[in-house]
């Protein structure tokens, strides 16, 4: 099993940035992917960005360019830079690992409004 922490979320304003961190509880060199989702209310997750175990790198089209998926291997801890917030990146975001099954954190909110 992998459990994971989400934290980093909270209010910011339009333009702002966020870090978000996701902590797991082995390895995640180990891990075969890592990524971040979010979801609001009434519709489906949705993919963010993933990193691979060897580091390959996976973004939605609405993030590229301003959110940034990192690692931290000694600390086991899979980052989302997030840039030039806007109001639609408001939702609850995720961190996900798949090893051999898909396992998700307790997400953590992101709200961007003036």
């Amino acid at each position: 099993q992998v459990q994971l922490v989400e934290s980093g979320g909270g209010l910011v304003q339009p333009g702002g940035s966020l870090r978000l961190s996701c902590a797991a509880s082995k390895s995640i060199v180990e891990i075969f992917e890592m990524g971040w989702y979010r979801q609001t209310p009434g519709k489906q997750r949705e993919l963010v960005a993933t990193m691979s175990d060897g580091g390959s790198t996976n973004y939605a089209d609405s993030v590229k360019g301003r959110f940034t998926i990192s690692r931290d291997i000694a600390k086991n801890t899979v980052y989302l830079q997030m840039n030039s917030l806007k109001p639609e990146d408001t939702a609850r975001y995720y961190c996900k690992a798949r090893w051999y099954l898909a396992y998700w954190g307790q997400g953590t909110q992101v709200t961007v409004s003036s």
